[in-house]
């Protein structure tokens, strides 16, 4: 079992920066494919793909609202996965949940859906304001 452990979520102005850490433990996860997702509350609302990163860093994939804003990265060493979000706007706000996919270490067209992931952290949340 693989529990995982979201930290560096806050408060912070439109145009700002955070990293988000997300920790492992229980099992090793540097062969799995790791995610970001995000959600807002509110009714109908899904939890919204963010990024994925493959097994070994060399492959990533971003939601287009990201997309050069944001970067995902992984020190297996440390059994951690990162989220790097620059130029921070309002509707970036959301509770940022991390994943991981123990099936596959690659990354595949999969990779956007709830799901895929077998592992989910209790997220943390993001607020920025205008």
């Amino acid at each position: 079992q693989v529990q995982l452990v979201e930290s560096g979520g806050g408060l912070v102005q439109a145009g700002g920066s955070l990293r988000l850490s997300c920790a492992a433990s229980g099992r090793t996860v540097g062969n799995y494919a790791m995610a970001w997702f995000r959600q807002t509350p509110g009714k109908g609302k899904e939890r919204e793909f963010v990024a994925v990163i493959s097994r070994n860093g060399g492959v990533t994939n971003y939601a287009d609202s990201v997309k050069g804003r944001f970067t995902i990265s992984r020190d297996n060493a440390k059994n951690t996965v990162y989220l790097q979000m620059n130029s921070l706007k309002p509707e970036d706000t959301a509770v940022y949940y991390c994943a991981a996919d123990q099936t596959y270490g690659s990354v595949t067209s999969n990779h956007y859906r709830v799901t895929e992931y077998d592992y989910w952290g209790r997220g943390t949340q993001v607020t920025v304001s205008s």
